[in-house]
């Protein structure tokens, strides 16, 4: 069995693990956490009452957090002529066509997140296989396929963040860093929680929001009351 580090033994102690607090509480007992070595990021995990196996339960979207998630990311734009200057001019690191899909089909992946302009669809397709299973394949779903590049790109960099359920039903999203005030992970908590919700499918039955929890990148997770839509309002 893994034994955990003293640092989160003590954290443990804060709270009481068995018990179900609201976004609030559990946010300034977060905070409250011994620091790590780093700004550790804070997640928001959820087991969600869907069937991801089926197309019409599966949970995916974005939301752009009101303060950012505090992480430096890096912007693949696929884009040519006055597409290819607007995501220049909106600050992706890397923009244009050809040139990056041979980088990439050679095994280049230093990038974080990928917009693609509509134009270019077809002949990125083939990276598929590659993109894919990394979750760095563009979709009009989450916006990353759109013709206003520029506005992508700021967006992303500005601290917008995708969701995808995975094969179990669940889900994690950043919402911060433990270095953010209490206000500003609350009200980066809140975003998300609400774009979850918002994002249910119609086909979904039951208890949608089954678990969810709070957490810093190596500390303990602390449950939230989530039976109701008012986990979004706290």
């Amino acid at each position: 069995m893994h034994k955990r580090s003293k640092r989160y033994q003590e954290c443990v102690k804060l709270y009481e693990p068995t018990k179900s607090y609201s976004l609030s509480e559990a946010v300034k007992i977060l905070k409250q956490f011994s620091p790590a070595k780093f700004d550790e990021s804070v997640e928001l995990s959820f087991q969600l009452g869907v069937h991801p196996d089926q197309p019409n339960e599966a949970v995916r979207g974005a939301t752009n957090l009101p303060h950012g998630s505090g992480k430096k990311v890096r912007v693949l734009c696929f884009a040519k002529g006055e597409a290819q200057r607007a995501a220049e001019q909106a600050g992706a690191d890397y923009v244009g066509a050809d040139e990056f899909m041979k980088k990439i089909e050679g095994g280049w992946l230093d990038f974080d997140a990928v917009v693609a302009h509509p134009d270019m669809m077809r002949e990125i397709s083939k990276l598929g296989k590659v993109l894919g299973p990394r979750g760095l394949m563009p979709t009009p779903k989450t916006g990353t396929v759109t013709p206003d590049v520029g506005k992508a790109v700021k967006e992303i960099k500005g601290g917008r963040v995708e969701f995808k359920t995975d094969k179990t039903g669940g889900l994690h999203v950043t919402c911060g860093k433990k270095s953010f005030s209490e206000d500003a992970i609350l009200a980066n908590a809140k975003t998300v929680i609400k774009a979850i919700i918002d994002a249910k499918p119609i086909a979904a039955k039951g208890d949608y929001l089954k678990r969810v929890t709070i957490a810093t990148t190596q500390g303990p997770g602390i449950k939230l009351r989530a039976t109701t839509m008012s986990v979004a309002e706290e």
